[in-house]
């Protein structure tokens, strides 16, 4: 039976007091060792897997006060009940307030000290088990997390492969505008989380296009202007599409916003200049360059020098300047000429 309810660990500079409180404890069911002082407490806590310490206050050399705040720094889940021979209440307040469970008096009642220490044990377990459930649910939360995230992408994915199913010309457009997005974003050196939104938005900027006729999405002449206004429906369409799934409002601002101008003339906001998001801007010469350099039914593809040649020419009108700068700057990193 010895053992079976706990370890313990009597600390006082009195045999015959340690051989009391131990005699009792190992009567109950406990495991119970002894120290004659502070170093010899500490050694005892080192070596072994101590769960509860009976503290004497008044010992030669560091006393029990000094002795409580370093046990419950080191061994935060060991509980302390403090003994002494002087009742005094402004000492037992200040040994609640170190971290002890509770405070003794001499001559002890054999039995209090034992339910004592049994409600000090208990105690111990229940916030043991609280905080390690408390960890276990906060891992389960982030599993789930990592599950729903993982979840949006691969509806995301399906999404933006649904779009370039229908239009054979787009293959590939959405995953190509996501690469140069992404890596322009990080040429601005901007944080993880705001280019993790990028990458989503890029995937899903031309999502809307799924309610574009698909004799308009393929026709190889001129579009009409009424077919034109109905193209400038996509962001729109795309936002009212993606609004039920996506709850960041930062990566359906991305979406809506990638057809702006620099100088305002853009849809479907008409925003200009700095008042378009960044990541927006950035999108918006990471979607051009990409859909010059593809086959259209309307027009040849351009070759890469034309296509930054263009870039240029629609510099501080069509295209953000700052953006333009950078990415013909460190267009050998982005792209493959």
């Amino acid at each position: 039976m010895a053992g079976k309810r706990g370890k313990l660990l009597v600390v006082d500079d009195e045999d015959s007091v340690r051989k009391v409180l131990c005699d009792k404890l190992l009567e109950e069911g406990y495991s119970c060792q002894q120290a004659d002082g502070s170093k010899q407490a500490l050694d005892r806590l080192k070596s072994d897997s101590i769960e509860l310490v009976l503290l004497d206050i008044k010992m030669p050399g560091k006393s029990g006060m000094d002795l409580l705040p370093e046990i419950k720094d080191l061994y935060p889940d060991t509980s302390v009940i403090m003994v002494t021979a002087i009742d005094d209440a402004k000492l037992a307040i200040k040994c609640m307030k170190a971290g002890a469970y509770d405070y003794i008096t001499k001559p002890f009642d054999l039995d209090e000290l034992a339910l004592d220490v049994e409600r000090a044990l208990d105690k111990r377990r229940l916030e043991i088990e609280n905080r390690e459930y408390q960890q276990h649910l906060e891992q389960r939360v982030e599993e789930q997390a990592r599950s729903i995230r993982e979840a949006f992408v691969n509806s995301i994915t399906a999404l933006a492969n649904a779009l370039e199913a229908k239009d054979n010309y787009t293959s590939g457009h959405s995953y190509g505008v996501t690469e140069l997005a992404v890596g322009l974003a990080r040429k601005f050196h901007m944080a993880e989380d705001d280019i993790e939104k990028i990458r989503l938005a890029g995937l899903l900027h031309d999502i809307g296009k799924i309610g574009v006729k698909e004799a308009i999405l393929n026709k190889p002449g001129r579009l009409t202007e009424e077919e034109y206004q109905h193209v400038k429906t996509h962001p729109d369409v795309g936002v009212h599409i993606l609004d039920p799934v996506v709850e960041d409002g930062e990566i359906l601002e991305l979406v809506r916003h990638h057809h702006e101008r620099y100088d305002g003339a853009g849809y479907p906001g008409g925003l200009k200049g700095k008042k378009i998001p960044l990541g927006a801007r950035i999108m918006a010469v990471a979607d051009a360059y990409n859909a010059m350099v593809s086959e259209r039914p309307y027009r040849r593809a351009l070759s890469h020098k034309e296509a930054c040649a263009e870039l240029e020419r629609f510099k501080g009108t069509q295209f953000c300047p700052e953006v333009v700068d950078v990415f013909l700057k460190k267009r050998k990193s982005l792209i493959k000429e």
